[in-house]
C-alpha cells in the first residue's frame, strides 16, 4: 500500500518493484494525487480516494469513514480542510496518518492547516476530536511538517484544546 506518494528516483522505484510493487495507492485528499495515476500503471495498483472527492479525480475505489482499506489500516474523515474530502488512516490502532489537514510545523506538536486555507475551522477541530476516540494513538505521521513518534494522542489533544 502507498499513501500519498510522492515522485520517486529510478533507484526507488526499483527497490519498490524489489519488494513486490504496490497493490494499492491511497491518496488522502485530491491535491495529493501527484504521481499517484502514474504508479498505478506502472504497478497495476488500484487508487482509493476519500468518498467526499468523488469527480474531483478518477479513483477505482472510493473510501468512507471507518471503512477498513486492508487489515489493520482503516479510515477515518476529516472535515473543513482545503479539498471537498480528505481521509486520516489509522493503522493498527496505534499509528496515525494524516494529509493536509493535521500537519506538525513545529517539533513535538501539532497544528492545523493555516485558517485562510480552511473551509470549516470548527468542522476541523471536530474532526480531531473524533480522532481522539482512538486513544491508543502514539505516532502521528503528518503529511506536511515533523512527525509524532510518542505520545501522539496527548499531542493530538493539545490541539483540539488550543483550538487548532
Amino acid at each position: 500500500v502507498l499513501i500519498d506518494p510522492m515522485p520517486m528516483s529510478a533507484h526507488d522505484l526499483e527497490h519498490l518493484r524489489s519488494l513486490g510493487g504496490a497493490a494499492l495507492i491511497v491518496v488522502t485528499n485530491s491535491d495529493h494525487t501527484r504521481v499517484a495515476h502514474e504508479l498505478q500503471g506502472v504497478f497495476g495498483a488500484k487508487l482509493l480516494g476519500p468518498v467526499a472527492e468523488k469527480g474531483v479525480f478518477a479513483a477505482d475505489r472510493w473510501i468512507e469513514d471507518g471503512e477498513e482499506i486492508v487489515p489493520g489500516l482503516s479510515a477515518l474523515e476529516m472535515q473543513g480542510s482545503k479539498t471537498p474530502g480528505e481521509l486520516a488512516l489509522l493503522l493498527e490502532e496505534s499509528t496515525l496518518i494524516t494529509g493536509d489537514l493535521i500537519r506538525g510545523h513545529r517539533g513535538g506538536a501539532l497544528n492545523l492547516l493555516p485558517d485562510e486555507k480552511l473551509t470549516d475551522k470548527e468542522a476541523a477541530i471536530e474532526s480531531v476530536r473524533r480522532i481522539l476516540e482512538h486513544d491508543a494513538i502514539d505516532a502521528v505521521l503528518v503529511g506536511d511538517g515533523w512527525p509524532i513518534f510518542y505520545d501522539g494522542h496527548a499531542k493530538l489533544g493539545e490541539l483540539v484544546d488550543q483550538g487548532g
